[in-house]
């Protein structure tokens, strides 16, 4: 009866755990669309379209009319990846300095 007891408590506490695990995944892209009516935004990341679904709880829906076709950040839900959780103008990407090139010592000939 224990170990039925035992098993049970550690299933319930495992499945609350992955329930509520929040965990999020960020991609930046391009807006290329936005849908007041349905919610919908549709993102290019790497060429590729991607439509997501806004929810009252996403944060940031006042100003994404304001961000179609600019660079912005799109949190979306690790297990639901049409809803979105925020969405945000991302940041600029920092310039790249140039790579600078170790030179090599010349040996000297003795």
């Amino acid at each position: 009866m224990k170990n039925l007891l035992s098993i049970h408590t550690v299933l319930a506490l495992a499945a609350a755990a992955q329930a509520g695990c929040g965990a999020k995944i960020s991609s930046k892209g391009t807006l290329k669309s936005y849908d007041a009516d349905k919610k919908e935004i549709v993102v290019s990341v790497d060429g590729k379209d991607s439509s997501y679904t806004l929810t009252p709880e996403t944060e940031g829906v006042a100003k994404v009319a304001d961000l179609k076709g600019k660079t912005v950040k799109v949190d979306v839900d690790k297990h639901v990846q049409t809803k979105v959780l925020a969405v945000s103008a991302a940041d600029a990407a920092p310039a790249e300095e140039p790579k600078k090139e170790k030179k090599k010592k010349e040996k000297k000939a003795a």
